[in-house]
Protein backbone atom coordinates (compact mmCIF):
# COMPACT_ATOMS: atom_id res chain seq x y z
CA UNK A 1 0.00 0.00 0.00
CA UNK A 2 1.33 3.40 -0.94
CA UNK A 3 1.27 6.46 1.27
CA UNK A 4 -0.91 8.13 -1.39
CA UNK A 5 -3.61 5.51 -0.71
CA UNK A 6 -3.96 6.85 2.84
CA UNK A 7 -5.54 10.07 4.05
CA UNK A 8 -5.65 11.76 7.44
CA UNK A 9 -8.85 11.87 9.45
CA UNK A 10 -9.17 15.62 8.82
CA UNK A 11 -8.96 15.04 5.07
CA UNK A 12 -11.63 12.34 5.30
CA UNK A 13 -13.81 14.75 7.26
CA UNK A 14 -13.38 17.50 4.67
CA UNK A 15 -14.03 15.19 1.72
CA UNK A 16 -17.23 13.77 3.23
CA UNK A 17 -18.57 16.77 5.15
CA UNK A 18 -18.61 14.69 8.34
CA UNK A 19 -17.15 15.93 11.61
CA UNK A 20 -13.93 14.33 12.81
CA UNK A 21 -15.78 13.25 15.96
CA UNK A 22 -18.37 11.42 13.82
CA UNK A 23 -15.60 9.57 11.98
CA UNK A 24 -14.13 8.52 15.33
CA UNK A 25 -17.62 7.35 16.34
CA UNK A 26 -17.97 5.34 13.12
CA UNK A 27 -14.56 3.84 13.80
CA UNK A 28 -15.60 2.88 17.35
CA UNK A 29 -18.71 1.19 15.90
CA UNK A 30 -16.60 -0.73 13.36
CA UNK A 31 -18.01 1.04 10.30
CA UNK A 32 -14.56 2.24 9.19
CA UNK A 33 -11.11 1.15 10.29
CA UNK A 34 -8.13 3.42 10.76
CA UNK A 35 -4.53 2.47 10.33
CA UNK A 36 -2.11 4.07 12.75
CA UNK A 37 1.14 5.80 11.95
CA UNK A 38 4.18 5.26 14.14
CA UNK A 39 3.14 8.44 15.93
CA UNK A 40 -0.35 7.06 16.58
CA UNK A 41 -2.17 9.26 14.06
CA UNK A 42 -5.17 7.82 12.26
CA UNK A 43 -4.92 7.20 8.53
CA UNK A 44 -7.78 5.98 6.39
CA UNK A 45 -7.91 4.39 2.98
CA UNK A 46 -9.19 6.60 0.17
CA UNK A 47 -11.94 3.97 -0.23
CA UNK A 48 -13.28 5.13 3.13
CA UNK A 49 -14.53 8.32 1.45
CA UNK A 50 -17.15 6.17 -0.30
CA UNK A 51 -17.83 4.14 2.83
CA UNK A 52 -18.52 7.25 4.91
CA UNK A 53 -20.68 8.64 2.11
CA UNK A 54 -22.63 5.38 2.09
CA UNK A 55 -23.12 5.65 5.86
CA UNK A 56 -24.65 9.10 5.41
CA UNK A 57 -26.99 7.90 2.65
CA UNK A 58 -27.99 4.79 4.61
CA UNK A 59 -28.77 6.89 7.68
CA UNK A 60 -31.01 9.10 5.54
CA UNK A 61 -32.85 5.94 4.46
CA UNK A 62 -33.41 5.10 8.12
CA UNK A 63 -30.99 2.21 8.50
CA UNK A 64 -29.64 1.62 11.97
CA UNK A 65 -25.89 1.56 12.56
CA UNK A 66 -26.11 -2.22 12.96
CA UNK A 67 -27.80 -2.54 9.56
CA UNK A 68 -25.23 -0.22 8.01
CA UNK A 69 -22.42 -2.30 9.50
CA UNK A 70 -23.99 -5.41 7.98
CA UNK A 71 -24.12 -3.82 4.54
CA UNK A 72 -20.56 -2.50 4.80
CA UNK A 73 -19.37 -5.96 5.80
CA UNK A 74 -20.45 -7.10 2.34
CA UNK A 75 -17.98 -4.70 0.72
CA UNK A 76 -14.39 -5.72 0.03
CA UNK A 77 -11.80 -4.65 2.58
CA UNK A 78 -8.73 -2.81 1.44
CA UNK A 79 -9.90 -1.60 -1.95
CA UNK A 80 -12.34 0.87 -3.38
CA UNK A 81 -15.70 -0.82 -3.97
CA UNK A 82 -16.53 -1.19 -7.66
CA UNK A 83 -19.85 -0.97 -9.50
CA UNK A 84 -20.62 -4.66 -8.92
CA UNK A 85 -20.03 -4.27 -5.17
CA UNK A 86 -22.39 -1.30 -4.94
CA UNK A 87 -24.98 -3.00 -7.16
CA UNK A 88 -25.07 -5.95 -4.77
CA UNK A 89 -25.74 -3.65 -1.82
CA UNK A 90 -28.19 -1.39 -3.62
CA UNK A 91 -30.20 -4.40 -4.77
CA UNK A 92 -30.79 -5.34 -1.17
CA UNK A 93 -31.82 -1.82 -0.28
CA UNK A 94 -34.35 -1.58 -3.12
CA UNK A 95 -36.92 -3.65 -1.20
CA UNK A 96 -36.52 -1.49 1.87
CA UNK A 97 -36.97 1.70 -0.14
CA UNK A 98 -40.05 0.27 -1.87
CA UNK A 99 -41.57 -0.59 1.53
CA UNK A 100 -40.89 2.94 2.79
CA UNK A 101 -42.53 4.40 -0.32
CA UNK A 102 -45.58 2.14 0.16
CA UNK A 103 -45.89 3.22 3.80
CA UNK A 104 -45.68 6.89 2.79
CA UNK A 105 -48.32 6.36 0.11
CA UNK A 106 -50.67 4.70 2.66
CA UNK A 107 -50.11 7.63 5.00
CA UNK A 108 -50.82 10.08 2.19
CA UNK A 109 -54.09 8.28 1.39
CA UNK A 110 -55.20 8.43 5.02
CA UNK A 111 -54.39 12.11 5.39
CA UNK A 112 -57.44 12.90 3.26
CA UNK A 113 -59.65 10.81 5.52
CA UNK A 114 -60.07 10.83 9.26
CA UNK A 115 -56.48 9.86 10.05
CA UNK A 116 -57.25 9.02 13.69
CA UNK A 117 -59.77 6.29 12.91
CA UNK A 118 -58.19 2.92 13.63
CA UNK A 119 -54.67 4.28 13.61
CA UNK A 120 -54.22 3.49 17.26
CA UNK A 121 -57.04 0.93 17.63
CA UNK A 122 -59.33 3.48 19.19
CA UNK A 123 -62.18 2.00 21.22
CA UNK A 124 -64.83 3.95 19.36
CA UNK A 125 -64.83 5.07 15.76
CA UNK A 126 -68.08 4.94 13.88
CA UNK A 127 -66.35 5.37 10.53
CA UNK A 128 -63.49 2.87 10.38
CA UNK A 129 -63.05 1.10 13.67
CA UNK A 130 -66.49 0.37 15.09
CA UNK A 131 -66.22 -1.71 18.28
CA UNK A 132 -62.40 -1.60 18.05
CA UNK A 133 -62.18 -4.27 15.35
CA UNK A 134 -58.71 -3.02 14.35
CA UNK A 135 -57.35 -4.26 17.68
CA UNK A 136 -58.16 -7.83 16.64
CA UNK A 137 -55.31 -7.64 14.12
CA UNK A 138 -52.80 -6.62 16.77
CA UNK A 139 -51.33 -3.54 18.37
CA UNK A 140 -50.19 -0.42 16.62
CA UNK A 141 -51.39 1.73 13.75
CA UNK A 142 -53.16 -1.10 11.88
CA UNK A 143 -54.26 0.98 8.89
CA UNK A 144 -50.86 2.57 8.43
CA UNK A 145 -49.32 -0.90 8.65
CA UNK A 146 -51.35 -1.96 5.63
CA UNK A 147 -54.57 -3.35 7.08
CA UNK A 148 -57.70 -2.05 5.37
CA UNK A 149 -61.01 -1.25 7.04
CA UNK A 150 -62.82 -3.87 4.93
CA UNK A 151 -60.34 -6.57 5.89
CA UNK A 152 -60.63 -5.73 9.56
CA UNK A 153 -64.42 -5.74 9.48
CA UNK A 154 -64.27 -9.37 8.29
CA UNK A 155 -62.26 -10.41 11.34
CA UNK A 156 -65.07 -9.83 13.83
Amino acid sequence: MHRTDLIAIGDLARRTGVAVSAIRFYEAKGLVAALRTRGGQRRFLRADIRRVSFILIAQQLGLSLEEIAGELARLPAGRTPNAADWARISGGLQARIAAQIAALERTQELLGQCIGCGCLSLKRCALYNREDKAAQRGAGPRYLMGDRAGEIAEVG
